[in-house]
């Protein structure tokens, strides 16, 4: 799963547990309609290792938080499984977690996911199990504290116990930001942000645009930049990948505008069109890369950014500006994936890589879905 993503279940009761190679505490939370647990009583761990419908057990250095949909609270509208590092002050620089999804009574493996992008966190919402009427799904999350646990129980409404001395007020690294969508009209992204594509609850599945732009810096000469997009699928392979050298693939539901070779002028410089609902179905998530062939870094690059646009209209839908600049040739601009129900979502990336060419954004590209 990439996070924000969702799958339904298929079975009534789920153990959830992650994996790290250092180790870990993991905990759940029922949470109702309001965002907070009814009472301390719904925060389960290992020293309260039980709530209606969800369980803490411990076996091997394994945590599992166990969920009985069947038996969780009507008021409850979904669990949240949280993971906190063990030894005090570490976080979860160079630590990737693993949340591992199963059947509770076969063992077989439903999901599994890696919150990307970690660093100062200490602790995390990876994942919850959710309500959806009368049904039950699971969803990646990957929201990090730099704070710990009692950051996440405090803002989930479970009372810690306060220090002698004054503690800071929790503080959430937006390591994962809440996903809005298109009701308010176009939508400005920061990075690392989603936006869903749906309006009036139904998913935009029409035909898209894709604009890039980007001017040369101050007084700096002509900039050769090369905008691409790459299709993956749903283990993150690479389906094919469109740019200026090959202007339509997948009998042409993606196309390209062709190459702009100095970056002046107003309006995009470059474009890419994705008819959505001709997309074949193995094509799960797009990648949009903009590379310097010429090997000009992207200090010498000003005003880059990615815009999304109704192909029919022309309306812009959701922008993202790309603020801050590396010394690199590459940069993975946003990414669109694909959810179990339909919709498609944009996340803003702008992640920078040293590469001249799409072939080198590929990678990369697979590691940001």
């Amino acid at each position: 799963m990439t996070p924000g993503s969702n799958l339904p279940l298929s079975t009534a009761r789920v153990a959830v547990d992650v994996t790290a190679p250092a180790r870990l505490d993991v905990s759940g939370l029922l949470i109702t309609a309001d965002g907070k647990v009814r009472s301390d009583d719904d925060f389960v761990f290992y020293n309260q290792p039980s709530a209606p419908g969800v369980a803490h057990s411990s076996a091997g250095g394994l945590d599992t938080i166990t969920v009985d949909t069947a038996a969780v609270p009507a008021g409850v509208e979904k669990v949240v499984v949280t993971a906190s590092l063990d030894a005090p002050g570490a976080t979860f620089a160079g630590t990737e977690p693993t949340a591992t999804v199963r059947d509770a009574a076969s063992g077989a493996v439903v999901a599994t996911f890696t919150p990307p992008r970690l660093g100062a966190e200490t602790a995390l919402v990876v994942v919850e199990v959710y309500r959806r009427g009368v049904a039950w799904k699971v969803r990646a999350v990957g929201q990090g504290y730099a704070d710990g646990l009692a950051g996440i129980a405090t803002d989930f409404g479970v009372t810690v116990e306060e220090p002698a001395a004054p503690a800071a007020p929790p503080a959430a690294v937006p390591a994962t930001p809440g996903k809005i969508n298109l009701d308010k009209g176009r939508v400005d992204l920061r990075k690392h942000e989603t936006v869903s594509l749906v309006k009036g609850g139904k998913p935009l599945l029409t035909s898209v645009r894709m604009g890039l732009g980007w001017e040369p810096a101050f007084r700096g000469k002509d900039v050769d930049l090369d905008a691409s997009v790459i299709a993956y699928d749903a283990n993150r392979k690479k389906i094919d990948n469109c740019y200026f050298g090959r202007l339509a693939i997948l009998n042409g539901v993606i196309q390209h505008s062709g190459d702009n070779l100095t970056g002046e002028g107003a309006g995009d410089d470059e474009a890419i069109t994705v008819h959505l609902s001709d997309l074949p179905p193995r094509v799960t998530g797009l990648v949009f890369t903009v590379n310097s062939f010429s090997g000009q870094k992207f200090t010498e690059v000003a005003k880059a950014y990615c815009r999304l646009l109704d192909a029919a209209t022309g309306e812009e839908l959701v922008r993202f500006d790309l603020t801050g600049s590396e010394p690199r040739t590459g940069v993975l601009m946003c990414k669109l994936i694909r959810q179990f129900s339909g919709e498609w979502e944009m996340t803003a990336l702008g992640d920078y890589v040293d590469s001249r060419t799409v072939r080198g954004m590929v990678k990369p590209g697979g590691a940001a879905l």
